[in-house]
């Protein structure tokens, strides 16, 4: 029998599940995941590091995987009409759960030198999806040939707020902005729960759009995702003032090429990011007001993948008056918190199971 009955109280149910996940033992070969929409995040305990490839598989034909990770990343735009170069995760959620365990499987494999042992897995997981998504990301590592034997789930703003150092089970209020690459994620956390959340489709990807279409417009250019995600990481992040930008010229059909600066991606952005902000207004203004206070007194942390873009945290002081307490490693934060799950007991309870996927 499983650890949930159907003929338990809800309640009885939850009771079972906090005192499973108290008595878990988390072995020595064990894993945290973060499925990022762009890049995938691996935690491993038995070297204390975090591996991050990008998300993406290529595949010959229908079946046939030539490429997985930064290898397939480096075909995307670039691969005849016989290769297909695909995100497995959009919006957060799998898409191509096949897809994504041909990736998965082809991580785990490096990480052990091609010899897969058994392994337990704390994976994160969006709070706005529903039961069927939610139980994808279990079906993910149960059927991928990982070895796995106990899988659970963290939801990904617990995981965040472990990541960013924030003690989420005391009863101070805390408000985390995740950028990430297809969605924002903004959550009002407490006593190790998710008080309020939500979910906007914007992202690094939405960025990337807004400048492809931006240069087109103004030098008559067509550039690709790939061109404008590089862009807009050096420019944004303030690497180089200016960068050379290469594409097809709209009139002549011709390669060409063009410069573009900070000022210019900053003023194709800049819609998006007062949206965004706007956002995170509307989210405070629903707070309780004595969580309204810890937020006051702490700030906002903010974290994610697109988190650096340059405007975003000015936009943010400006507009809110607020501190905005940036994470220092924003692309690891997710699998630095599953971490803390995988390494301290205190932390366990956090995690959750699946109702009818227990052992």
């Amino acid at each position: 029998m499983g650890l949930f009955s159907r003929n338990r109280s809800e309640e009885d149910q939850q009771l079972a599940e906090i005192s499973y996940l108290r008595r878990l033992n988390i072995s020595g070969n064990a894993y945290g995941i973060d499925l990022g929409s762009c890049n995938i995040k691996l935690y491993s305990k038995s070297t204390g590091r975090i591996s991050v490839q990008k998300n993406m598989i290529a595949i010959r034909g229908r079946e046939s995987t030539i490429a997985c990770g930064n290898a397939a990343y480096e075909m995307y735009e670039k691969a005849p009409s016989s290769i297909t170069v695909s995100y497995p995760i959009i919006g957060g959620v799998i898409a191509d759960i096949f897809s994504m365990e041909e990736v998965l499987r082809a991580m785990m494999r490096s990480l052990q030198k091609g010899a897969l042992r058994p392994a337990d897995f704390v994976i994160s997981v969006p709070t706005d999806v529903t039961e069927v998504e939610r139980r994808a990301f279990y079906d993910l590592i149960k059927e991928a040939g990982v070895k796995a034997k106990n899988v659970v789930g963290v939801e990904k703003p617990i995981a965040d707020a472990l990541g960013l150092g924030i003690d989420v089970k005391n009863c101070q209020g805390a408000l985390i902005v995740d950028v990430g690459y297809d969605t924002t994620e903004i959550s009002v956390l407490s006593m190790g729960g998710i008080v309020l959340t939500k979910l906007l489709k914007t992202g690094g990807h939405v960025f990337d759009n807004a400048i492809i279409s931006a240069v087109r417009r103004e030098f008559n250019l067509v550039i690709g995702n790939k061109t404008a995600e590089t862009a807009r990481l050096a420019l944004g992040q303030r690497k180089v003032p200016q960068i050379s930008i290469y594409g097809r010229d709209v009139v002549t059909g011709l390669p060409t090429q063009k410069i573009l600066t900070q000022e210019f991606v900053l003023t194709s952005l800049s819609e998006y990011i007062n949206s965004m902000v706007e956002q995170v207004r509307v989210m405070l203004e629903r707070t309780p007001p004595e969580l309204s206070a810890d937020i006051y007194r702490q700030g906002i942390f903010v974290t994610g993948g697109a988190c650096q873009q340059e405007g975003l945290v000015e936009c943010m002081q400006d507009t809110l008056n607020l501190n905005i307490n940036v994470a220092d490693s924003p692309v690891h934060t997710v699998a630095l918190g599953l971490a803390q799950v995988i390494n301290k007991p205190h932390y366990r309870s956090l995690a959750y199971m699946i109702e009818g996927l227990g052992q």
